[in-house]
């Protein structure tokens, strides 16, 4: 305890050196624990998308390709699949139930999804969980729509309010279906996922807004609203659909089928290993991170070496002194040994509330911009081993100026050569 209680005398004494190192020490602990959380967080985000569902069935392109399209809204499909196609996939005594989509256009920068009631009922996200409505309630006529929570919060849109959807990816003037708007019905609860930024509407309204557009422009002939609402609409195709199985035994089979399908040809991926596949690409960017914020962690560690051994040589009258007073060599050495440890404990705490502050202030932007939720939750088991291992490489630093104190103490005696 005297050893303990004259280590921290001393980094009193040398509180502005002292202050750096624990600074240096904190930042490298918040740049490691900050990279292996957003690593673990993206990863779980990306995992927790979709679940529940068995297969994605999209026109014949690479599992990558079908997934990003169909679950994040990124790209395009290589193809749609017909409507009845889609029947027959319905109709398959294998299927418990099937959620069509429908991409290709836009709202304000948010992708527009064409589906159906099966949508709200069976689309699950993270472990299982439905979607459910913060407002509203779902579409029930031609021109309404359902919205995220992100677009809503993003654009300030209520229960009741008109939005005007663009045909195709970019929202000018002269691609906007404004002869038809839709009126909002519901707005969903945040799930953290590409759901958040998405605008949903029924197939029947994709295929009505897209009277006179059959060309992929307005031809000049765009009915109202009042005349759209009493046509009768059929889908000619969709973009994909999620499947749900009656017995998961018989998926195999199943995307065998789907993937040898004569009429057109068609994908059928697994969502968990797509979502691996996903990974596996970022895992490349994943390991250059964490090598960034290791040599980080080995920055901060020389910095508090250097402090120390450049202290060392003014402090060593201050360790022939404590000899003469009775002191042994092995005080000496674990004298030193302690201040590091204190050092890099108290840069370690000090980097963990740091990490906690930045996550508070930069996680709704997060959330928002990306879709990932940075969770506020305590270490886990792996964070606290590295935290373990950023403990004993500072008290293994602290073991090179010890040492030499240990050596120098004895010979310098009460005068110093310098």
């Amino acid at each position: 305890m005297a050893i303990l209680r004259l280590a921290w005398q001393s980094l009193l004494n040398r509180k502005t050196t002292a202050l750096l190192t624990l600074l240096t020490v904190a930042i490298s602990a918040t740049l490691l624990l900050s990279v292996e959380r957003v690593r673990t967080q993206t990863k779980e985000s990306f995992e927790n998308t979709i679940s529940g569902t068995d297969l994605i069935v999209g026109s014949r392109s690479s599992q990558l390709n079908l997934l990003l399209y169909s679950v994040f809204r990124i790209g395009n499909a290589t193809n749609n699949i017909n409507w009845q196609s889609y029947q027959e996939l319905k109709e398959n005594p294998a299927v418990d139930w099937i959620i069509p989509i429908s991409l290709g256009d836009s709202h304000r920068g948010f992708r527009v999804i064409g589906t159906n009631d099966s949508y709200f009922e069976h689309y699950k996200f993270g472990r299982k969980q439905p979607l459910t409505f913060q407002a509203g309630e779902p579409f029930d006529q031609l021109l309404e729509t359902v919205v995220g929570a992100e677009v809503a919060r993003q654009l300030g849109y209520h229960v009741g309010d008109e939005v005007v959807i663009a045909h195709g990816l970019s929202d000018t003037a002269f691609s906007r279906h404004d002869n038809a708007p839709f009126t909002i019905v519901g707005i969903l609860a945040p799930t953290g996922t590409p759901v958040d930024r998405s605008v949903h509407v029924s197939l029947e309204a994709i295929e009505a807004i897209h009277v006179g557009w059959e060309s992929g422009a307005n031809m000049g002939y765009s009915p109202d609203a009042e005349n759209l609402v009493q046509r009768q609409y059929q889908p000619e195709q969709i973009t994909a659909a999620f499947l749900g199985l009656n017995d998961r035994r018989q998926t195999f089979g199943l995307q065998r089928k789907i993937n040898t399908y004569r009429q057109e040809p068609l994908s059928a991926i697994f969502p968990g290993f797509a979502l691996q596949e996903l990974w596996d690409m970022m895992s490349v960017a994943e390991k250059a991170l964490m090598v960034v914020s290791g040599f980080v962690v080995v920055a901060g560690l020389l910095g508090m070496l250097t402090g120390l051994l450049t202290s060392l040589n003014e402090r060593r009258r201050e360790m022939a002194i404590l000899r003469a007073m009775g002191a042994r060599p092995a005080h000496i050495f674990f004298l030193l040994v302690s201040e590091a440890t204190a050092l890099t404990f108290a840069g370690i705490a000090l980097g963990v509330g740091f990490l906690y502050a930045l996550l508070a202030i930069i996680q709704p932007i997060v959330q928002q911009q990306f879709g990932i939720f940075l969770s506020l939750a305590p270490p886990t088991a792996y964070e606290w081993m590295l935290l373990g291992i950023v403990q004993l490489s500072g008290i293994i630093v602290g073991l090179v100026p010890a040492f030499r104190a240990y050596r120098h103490s004895l010979a310098d005696g009460m005068t110093i050569r310098v």
